[in-house]
């Protein structure tokens, strides 16, 4: 192994999360993709989880903001920024020699996004950047074995988009992805609290509700937990209690949206492979797939076994590290490189 090639890093660029593995290590870092600028000068005051404590608690001078939306950048000169952070955070002085990047996006960006995520990884000091589908990733990750001429079926439940593909030989033979995900399950909750209760709940709040009793399908024992917010008549503090029960109802509208896209997707599915998905069932990655009973619901829905994998959460970035670690197995029709418009050669 190279001096070059101890840099070379795999970046799962979530909409909540930034995962980043170097090659020869694993994951070394895993923070929340979340900046806090000083509006007054510009200047970066806190990046990843100090960023993220700071949501819905900055002063007026200070913003925290999520850089990334959807999946994609939706401001380009932080994403920058903060993606030159990690780099430098996980690589130390070692970013002189500049690092081979592999970098994983949603399967259904368009040209202009991928550009975008290219100069912006690039202007963060990366010396060649690759790009990677999420779900193919996923499936390396969560350790199926895609080379073969078998159909298996990936659902990547992230922050910002799902994505969905029926993968054989090493590629996607069908995929899809659909703007809803982790992010739209917290609007949710803040939609059914406000309606509900009369009450205004911030993001974190809604965030912990998911995490701690958000569920997708009926618990053997019914949990809850106590949130407080503002009440919108009288404008002051209010604390109510939530069941697990509510939150089911509350995530109503994004799970329908999740399963139409899953449905739709095995409804253009080749038979052959349909058989095999039947039979090897639906391996669901990402940190939205741990919402409890989610893969019970996709199961019922689609009358094929549903699980979801080891390490939910870090399977796109374990994928992006093993096709790093094994270029000459997985570049043929997994890593595109965009300057050359064509797959990775491993030249």
């Amino acid at each position: 192994m190279g001096l070059f090639e101890y840099n070379d890093v795999g970046i799962d660029l979530g909409t909540a999360t930034v995962l980043v593995y170097v090659k020869g290590k694993g994951i070394v870092l895993r923070e929340p993709s979340v900046v806090a600028v000083d509006r007054t000068n510009g200047q970066m005051v806190a990046i990843g989880e100090e960023a993220r404590v700071m949501l819905g608690r900055t002063p007026g001078n200070i913003v925290a903001v999520r850089p990334l939306r959807d999946g994609v950048i939706s401001n380009f000169h932080d994403t920058e920024r903060m993606l030159r952070y990690f780099l430098r955070k996980v690589l130390g002085r070692r970013l002189f020699f500049k690092p081979k990047v592999i970098v994983c996006v949603p399967s259904g960006v368009t040209e202009v996004e991928k550009r975008s995520i290219i100069e912006a990884t690039e202007d963060a000091g990366a010396r060649h950047v690759c790009l990677m589908e999420e779900p193919i990733a996923a499936a390396i990750g969560a350790g199926l074995d895609i080379g073969q001429p078998v159909g298996q079926m990936v659902v990547d439940v992230g922050g910002g988009t799902t994505d969905i593909a029926v993968i054989s030989l090493g590629g996607a033979v069908i995929s899809g992805s659909i703007k809803c995900a982790g992010d739209k399950f917290d609007e949710a909750m803040i939609r059914y609290v406000k309606k509900k209760y009369n009450m205004i709940i911030g993001e974190r709040t809604a965030e912990d509700v998911k995490i701690n009793i958000g569920s997708a399908f009926p618990r053997k024992e019914e949990a809850y937990m106590e949130i407080t917010g503002r009440n919108l008549i009288s404008g002051l503090p209010k604390t109510v209690t939530i069941s697990s029960n509510e939150t089911i109802e509350a995530f109503r509208e994004p799970l329908n949206l999740i399963m139409e896209k899953v449905h739709s997707i095995l409804e253009r599915t080749p038979p052959e492979l349909a058989a095999d998905i039947a039979e090897n069932g639906i391996c669901m990655t990402g940190g939205g797939s741990m919402l409890y009973g989610l893969d019970r619901l996709l199961a019922e829905r689609c009358k094929i076994p549903c699980y979801v994998a080891d390490d939910a959460v870090s399977c796109v970035a374990i994928g992006a590290g093993k096709a790093l670690e094994h270029l000459d197995v997985y570049a043929g029709n997994s890593v595109y490189d965009y300057k050359r418009g064509d797959y990775y050669d491993n030249y």
